[in-house]
């Protein structure tokens, strides 16, 4: 409930939860709606029973409200009560009938919550009326379940002498001793043994509470369990052992006592492994390795993949366990699993080049490791290190290959060195089929840099032509683009390089290379060459494809005419405007070819293709742009001349899009002065607006483009036209600070009547925004002009605004300041807005004209509450020293001062406030969550707030909602909270754990609303350990 702001709660469910019974009962009796709903669906009762109200849960029933109304999560009043653990709303709520067996939308009764939260007074009222003690919940557990997940051990006993079955099973068959044995609740572990729980039974996947207990660490439990003598090497569905379980995660002191009672070092599970596998895998499992070895762990034990504990340690780093497994225990470094990797081969496949080192250094065999150089994931670092060790006893291989796997034949022909790339060829030793990682031949190098010799070379040595690489593109693609692609042909360079590039070409075409394959992006040789502008090439192409023209010109996914005018290829542009049938042709989001050369500028394209009858009125289809909007977003001043001086410009000069913004309107928005006066000139409506009532002036005005405005001005433009809001440029001038635009607007606007148009439709000034932004300079010239003398309009006024910003010193003068205008707003006074601000000037100015100190906003909030929740720590000095302010006063979620500042974490605001406090009753004052000022200090972590606060007499003991002493409440959130509160628990009659210690994912605590996890984690991982 505290979560919904109180601005969205009605005035009877605020009233609830200022504890006010007086304003209940009046708004009942002017009959409020006892059952309205909020947000979450929640009715009045539910918030009344949230809090333990009872007084105020009996006029709402007596009234009329649903005692069993639902919110939107199916929670019930009932469900409220029982999980705030308020004992009389419950017993109100079924002496009224209150359904006690509804569930909510994960089937919690009633009785769950009350279990969960540690209610036993709520579970003692609600167990004589449930159906059974044994309803389940989504997740199969009964109220025994939550009760033994939350350690209550007062709580199991009620449920197991009400008759609660203790062998009941969750959807995962689960019992509740699973879970008191895996958090460490020993003594309700030993309750549930003496009330018959099986200390063998098994869940889903074959875990016994031993095994739960030992995953987490919980020493006590498995001390408990062994001294019953269970089976310590029972297995799980994958082979674990309890054992296995405590190496896996690290829990040495668990395993010792495993260890000393009995439990098989040696034992494998389904996959083959032993606790040393596991430990020598996990990342704190040290300890566990070091006790496994001391205690005759076999360290050359493999799995059924033939994997060694130094193999697992290989695989995931473990630098310390390797030299434990090597030097303590004698691990054979070159044991070979089923794939005869070595941990060598295993460190450096992963990359593990410290584990590397290691074996290295320990005597580890490199004769073996040539086979990972070809390994498809061996990354380049992990190479380099590999032929430190292995290359320097290799002769030279021309066939070696790089990084990325190129060999010598790629690097001649890249290179377009004839000579090299024939002497390769020439001997028996080159492979001309090998292929870089990214498909390419040696083919597809030569044709990519336009050799033409080497391309020769290799067709007639028997290169496959039509060869593809991983996208798809053959070597033909690659020449089509290849005076660009390789950055060598350049203007006015020598004709011979040219000539040979085109050659390359031809050659392919002549070899039978097909002009009409297309790569997986779907571009054929022609997209290439129109993409790259290679004139030449393209005429050849389109010549050879001639009878395919219409493959050629389709948009799937883009045709070359897009590309050629994308790119601004003039000459490759006119040669497609005329060969090609159709130049209006879109790509995938509606743009023709006009649209692209248009928006990129490239007059001389946008030239080409109107001499060519492309349409210019089609629009593209998300925005609606025509090429005319498209130049004038980007300013691309050539190209609009060239579009609006066309036969149909008057059909597009003023064209919407879907927001309804005309060219003139994106030219303004882009700054772009040029282009706004052409659109101008040739006709376009200055005052046309878009659908927000946004005019092309709006725009100029907000951006403070002065020549813009001017031009807008010079055309017609009305310095008064309204938005959908109301607002006009003026507005907008004044919010930005632009002071020359606002005082060339003013002189625009003098024309007509201020009075008609110089509120918007909230009624706010011009002088409203200058004052609300603090631009001095236009709120000078606004009171200059006398057009604040009106003080028409909303009642939060441009003084609000002023003292807001602390921009006084024109209002103090314009301004009659009295006590009725003090008061003028009804919720937010000009002193809440001087105190949020931290505005100590105008605090004294406001309270110098009889401003009350005692003023409560919609939120209930006084000023200097308003100021300490912002720290405003100059203004809640002020007040306090000076008004001597109520600090007794409380908000709607029963929030001081002093829960404020202690919430927003301000310390000095608090000490403040500590500092003016008398009354002893405020130090342990409780807001809606039952929280005390110590509660939140703490968990802001005040230290010094906490230490006045424990000097005042504050009371450490005192319970949230939730709970939770201040002192857990240090806790980041509810679950640490409680997990700290368990931790705590437990800690008190044991030694503590080591440091190292962490607990499994088997067993996922805490479950939403109810304190059990509603899924949880499984380890069916380990069984690939």
């Amino acid at each position: 409930f505290c979560c919904v702001s109180s601005l969205f709660q009605s005035p009877l469910v605020q009233a609830i939860f200022s504890r006010n019974a007086e304003e209940v009962t009046f708004l009942l009796n002017h009959n409020e709606d006892v059952n309205s709903l909020d947000q979450v669906q929640s009715t009045p009762l539910h918030a009344a029973a949230y809090l333990g109200d009872v007084h105020t849960m009996d006029l709402l029933i007596t009234s009329g409200a649903n005692v069993n109304a639902k919110d939107q999560c199916l929670l019930t009043p009932l469900h409220r009560a029982a999980a705030s653990r308020n004992e009389k709303a419950v017993e109100l709520l079924l002496k009224h009938r209150a359904e006690v067996n509804t569930q909510d939308k994960y089937l919690h009764t009633p009785l769950h919550m009350a279990a969960a939260k540690w209610a036993i007074g709520c579970a003692q009222a609600l167990i004589p009326h449930v159906c059974g003690l044994d309803v389940a919940d989504r997740s199969g557990r009964t109220p025994l379940h939550h009760a033994a997940h939350s350690g209550h051990e007062e709580l199991v006993n009620l449920l197991l002498s009400k008759g609660a079955n203790v062998s009941a099973k969750d959807k995962k068959e689960r019992q509740a001793i699973h879970w008191a044995a895996y958090i460490g609740h020993v003594e309700v572990v030993k309750l549930l043994v003496s009330h018959g729980a099986d200390v063998m039974c098994k869940d889903k996947c074959g875990y016994t509470p031993l095994h739960a207990a030992a995953a987490s660490g919980q020493l006590d439990v498995v001390k408990y369990l062994l001294r019953l003598v269970v089976e310590t090497d029972e297995p799980n569905i994958f082979g674990n052992t309890a054992l296995h379980m405590a190496c896996h995660t690290g829990q040495d002191a668990v395993a010792t006592e495993l260890v000393n009672c009995g439990a098989n070092i040696n034992q494998p599970n389904y996959n083959g492994s032993t606790p040393l596998h596991l430990s020598a895998a996990s990342s704190s499992g040290v300890l566990c390795l070091e006790l496994l070895i001391n205690n005759g762990a076999d360290v050359n034990v493999q799995n059924k993949e033939g994997k060694s504990p130094l193999h697992m340690a290989s695989m995931h780093g473990r630098f310390t366990g390797s030299q434990i497994l090597i030097q303590n225990g004698s691990a054979e470094i070159d044991c070979a699993d089923m794939f005869g990797n070595t941990p060598l081969h295993v460190a450096a496949r992963y990359g593990q080049e410290l584990l590397v080192s290691t074996l290295l250094t320990n005597g580890a065999d490199k004769t073996s490791i040539l086979i990972l150089l070809t390994h498809p994931k061996m990354f380049p670092l992990h190479k380099v290190l590999l032929l430190v060790v292995y290359l320097p006893s290799t002769g030279d291989d021309i066939n070696f290959l790089d990084d990325h796997g190129r060999t010598c034949l790629h690097a001649a022909a890249s290179g377009g060195n004839v000579d090299c790339l024939n002497l390769l060829l020439n001997s028996a030793a080159a492979e001309l089929d090998v292929k870089d990682h990214l498909g390419r031949s040696p083919l597809h190098y030569a044709a990519a840099n336009g050799n033409s010799q080497c391309t020769i070379s290799l067709v007639r040595a028997g290169a496959e032509v039509n060869e593809l690489d991983l996208t798809g593109c053959s070597p033909l693609h690659y020449a089509a683009a290849s005076h660009t692609f390789c950055g060598r042909i350049k203007p006015r360079q020598d004709y011979n390089v040219v000539l040979c590039v085109f050659r390359c070409l031809d050659f392919l075409l002549d070899s039978g290379a097909n002009p009409t394959l297309k790569n997986s992006n779907g571009y054929s040789a022609v997209h290439y060459a129109a993409a790259y502008g290679n004139k030449q090439h393209l005429e050849l192409l389109l010549e050879i494809s001639f009878n395919c023209l219409e493959e050629v010109e389709s948009n799937i996914p883009v045709s070359p005419l897009h590309l050629a005018a994308y790119y601004g290829h003039r000459e490759a542009l006119r040669l497609l405007c005329e060969t090609l049938v159709s130049l209006d042709v879109r790509d995938i989001e509606g743009r023709t070819a006009l649209h692209l050369a248009a928006q990129r500028g490239f007059a001389p394209c946008v030239e080409v293709l109107l001499k060519h009858q492309a349409s210019y009125t089609l629009k593209e289809h998300k925005r609606k742009w025509t090429a005319l909007h498209a130049a004038a977003a980007e300013g691309q001043m050539d190209c609009l001349l060239l579009l609006v001086n066309g036969e149909q410009s008057a059909d597009i000069i003023d064209s919407p899009d879907t927001q309804g913004q005309t060219a003139l309107m994106l030219a303004a928005l882009g700054r772009h002065t040029d282009c706004v006066h052409i659109l101008l000139e040739k006709g376009a409506k200055a005052d046309a607006a878009d659908k927000k009532g946004f005019t092309a002036l709006h725009r100029a005005a907000m951006l403070g483009s002065e020549d813009c405005v001017s031009a807008l001005l010079e055309h017609g433009a009305s310095a008064l036209c309204r938005d959908s809001q109301g607002r006009t440029p003026l507005h907008l001038v004044a919010s930005r600070g632009h002071t020359e635009l606002l005082r060339t607007l003013l002189k625009a606007a003098m024309k007509a009547d201020p009075l008609d148009s110089i509120l918007d439709y909230r009624g706010y000034t011009p002088a409203h925004w200058a004052a609300h932004h603090g631009r001095e300079g236009c709120l000078h010239i606004l009171l200059e002009n006398n057009l604040f003398s009106n003080q028409e309009g909303n009642l939060f006024t441009a003084l609000h605004c002023a003292l807001f910003n602390k921009d006084l010193s024109q209002l103090a003068e314009r301004c009659k300041l009295n006590r009725m205008f003090m008061c003028m707003c009804e919720c937010r006074t000009p002193l809440h807005a001087a105190a949020y601000s931290g505005n100590v000037a105008g605090l004294q100015l406001v309270l110098a004209q009889g401003a009350e100190v005692n003023a409560v906003d919609h939120c209930r909030c006084s000023p200097v509450m308003v100021a300490a929740a912002c720290g405003q720590t100059m203004a809640v000095e002020f007040l306090l020293h000076k008004a001597k302010p109520d600090l007794t006063l409380v908000d709607v979620n029963n929030n001081t001062a002093l829960h404020l500042a202690c919430i927003k974490g301000h310390e000095m605001c608090a000490l403040l406030i500590l500092g003016e406090i008398s009354d002893s009753s405020l130090i342990n004052a409780t807001n809606s969550a039952l929280q005390m000022p110590l509660h939140i200090a703490a968990r802001k972590g005040l230290a010094t707030v906490v230490q006045v606060l424990l000097s005042r007499g504050a009371a450490v003991m005192a319970v949230d909602e939730e709970g939770h002493t201040p002192a857990l409440a240090c806790a980041p959130n509810k679950n640490v909270a409680d997990c700290l509160a368990l931790i705590l628990s437990t800690m008190k009659p044991f030694p503590p754990r080591e440091a190292g210690a962490s607990t499994a994912s088997h067993f996922n605590p805490i479950l939403k609303n109810c304190g059990i996890a509603a899924t949880c984690g499984s380890s069916s991982n380990l069984c690939h350990a």
